[in-house]
């Protein structure tokens, strides 16, 4: 399947999201030729009502303009989309909802569903809750961008695949397959002495399929050497100046708190690449 229909998830609160993400998405959506829309929701903060008759302060006026705060920077946010995509010559289209700071996951998940693509930018300053119900409530592939300025704006020249002979990993390579056919190299990496692997299956297999879509891959083996999974992998990505990483999402919800497997937890918490995560 191509990436024909992406979707760009817009933070409108507490901070909006930076415009060098904008820029990005738009970059990727040309790279695939794709239609590109973005979703913004304006967040109203949801207080109990045994709060607000207790309370001294003006908590109604406070809620009240911290909407009007979230109101416009996502009307401000999807005119920065709108001038991006049109500069980019994309086809493109924008939706503003209003809901609850509780329920903007949710509704993201909603539109998610219906993309080939999803894009969430993961900010800095607070947890990545929206990205990790994007990826494990969607069912479709999440192309996670860090919201921190980086070296080198989005490329498609070398991509990697963090490959772990696991069931999660091979639906993450299905998942990828448009962007590993339009990356000037790939990379398959195996990072070993970390877990038990299934020896019967090798990435010289997976080099074999990959090969029939006409995608050419270099296979490697880092050892974990002690080292957490999550800090090879960023460590391997720095070395081999891999511009996207490819990796299965491990985790489950558990009343509304997800619990997430080592790697997943240490590269979503903070980035230091875009990483096509897929559950």
């Amino acid at each position: 399947m191509a990436f024909k229909d992406i979707l760009l998830t817009l933070t409108s609160y507490p901070d909006p999201t930076p415009a060098l993400v904008v820029e990005d998405a738009a970059s990727i959506a040309a790279a695939f030729g794709a239609h590109l829309a973005a979703v913004a929701c304006e967040a109203h903060v949801d207080i109990p009502g045994h709060f607000l008759s207790g309370s001294i302060a003006d908590v109604p006026g406070m809620i009240a303009r911290e909407a009007d705060k979230s109101r416009r920077n996502a009307k401000d946010l999807l005119a920065a989309f709108d001038a991006a995509a049109e500069k980019a010559g994309l086809l493109h289209e924008t939706y503003l909802e209003k809901c609850a700071t509780f329920a903007v996951p949710d509704l993201l998940v909603d539109y998610a569903r219906l993309r080939d693509l999803t894009i969430v930018p993961v900010p800095e300053s607070y947890d990545q809750w929206y990205a990790e119900t994007v990826i494990f409530g969607s069912g479709r592939p999440t192309l996670v961008l860090p919201e921190s300025p980086r070296p080198r704006p989005f490329e498609l020249k070398t991509v990697a695949v963090a490959w772990d002979f696991s069931r999660a990993a091979s639906r993450a390579v299905s998942d990828a397959i448009p962007m590993l056919e339009k990356a000037s190299k790939v990379r398959i990496v195996t990072v070993t002495n970390e877990k038990k692997l299934d020896s019967k299956h090798s990435a010289e297999e997976l080099a074999k399929n990959l090969a029939r879509h006409g995608i050419d891959v270099v296979l490697d083996k880092v050892d974990a050497d002690g080292r957490p999974i999550g800090e090879v992998l960023e460590a391997y990505c720095v070395a081999h100046r891999v511009d996207v990483l490819v990796m299965g999402a491990y985790g489950h919800s558990r009343w509304r708190e997800f619990v997430l497997g080592g790697a997943t937890k240490s590269l979503l918490s903070k980035p230091p690449l875009p990483i096509l995560f897929s559950h």
